[in-house]
């Protein structure tokens, strides 16, 4: 009895592992396209994490069930259960399990934050992962990070492009080609370099596409790279509350070819400086005219920059 109990206790892990397993591996699909190197590496932890989690949580709901069903007590008994006084054995078994798993949980994602090279929102955040030019589609995770780690395609110094966050607006500038910008347009497959600065208040520089985000720091320049290697359109978003009209303080960010790039540039730099739409100045005005006033007071949005380009 003792031999079939532990052979259907051995079944039940592995048929739990490998449903946990496929859990996570479904974890990938609810999260936006890999668009940049980062988001390989952030994406395997999330899906480990998630992995994890379901085993746990299919573990104990499956006990609990299991209890329920076969060793509840009969109808009409309302005894206390045996006193059962403290089984070392079992107290050492859910400490150590609880702690070994937190520790692997901890140096995984040292690990992962550790090849991002994140040192903290004062520092440098970067990859130096550049991608190849193989689909990262056409690879599984193990491969897409062999692909990057691998890979010396256009291993270019970038232009470091000026981020300006303020109250609610975010504004690019190329010092380069003196070009003003509220849409970020990057070359894909090119290292990104960008210096991220705050006008006003705390800010957060968040693309969920690329798994990237950074805290910009009032009056500070915060060094931060990275690398798209998927062509697209994207959402820039700031991840901090920052006021009033904060949900409206969003961008694209264009990932095109180096060509395609290169003249956006030129189309950008011949174009004349004019006032940007601005949705949290538009609104505003359009508060400000209301007959009726709701007495609280609201932060007045900065001025629509003069950009060469707006989206």
């Amino acid at each position: 009895m003792k031999i079939r109990n532990i052979l259907i206790l051995v079944t039940s892990v592995i048929i739990l592992a490998f449903v946990s397993f496929w859990i996570g591996q479904q974890a990938y699909s609810w999260l936006p396209p890999q668009a940049a190197a980062e988001s390989i590496l952030i994406d395997d932890l999330f899906s480990f994490l998630v992995a994890l989690g379901a085993f746990i949580f299919l573990g104990v709901t499956g006990a609990i069930v299991y209890s329920i069903i076969f060793h509840r007590a009969a109808k009409y008994d309302i005894s206390d259960g045996p006193h059962i006084e403290g089984n070392i054995t079992l107290e050492v078994v859910w400490t150590v399990i609880p702690f070994v798993l937190v520790m692997w949980i901890a140096v995984y994602s040292y690990q992962i934050y550790d090849q991002m090279s994140i040192i903290g929102s004062e520092k440098i955040a970067h990859l130096n992962l550049p991608v190849g030019n193989k689909s990262v589609d056409l690879l599984s995770n193990s491969e897409k990070v062999q692909s990057i780690e691998n890979s010396g395609v256009e291993n270019i110094e970038s232009e470091k492009i000026e981020v300006i966050a303020k109250q609610w607006a975010w504004v690019f500038r190329y010092p380069e080609q003196n070009i003003t910008s509220t849409e970020l347009h990057l070359p894909v497959n090119r290292r990104a370099s960008l210096a991220l600065q705050s006008e006003d208040v705390l800010h957060g520089f968040y693309i969920p596409a690329f798994r990237v985000k950074q805290d910009v720091i009032p009056f500070q320049t915060i060094d931060f790279e990275f690398t798209p290697i998927r062509e697209g359109k994207y959402r820039l978003r700031d991840s901090q509350y920052s006021g009033t009209y904060f949900a409206a303080m969003q961008a694209d960010v264009v990932v095109e070819s180096p060509e395609n790039y290169d003249r956006w540039l030129k189309a950008a730099s011949n174009r004349e400086p004019s006032p940007a739409p601005n949705q949290a100045a538009s609104e505003f005005a359009r508060r400000s005219q209301r007959s009726s006033k709701s007495g609280w007071v609201t932060v007045i949005p900065a001025e629509p920059e003069k950009v060469n380009y707006h989206q």
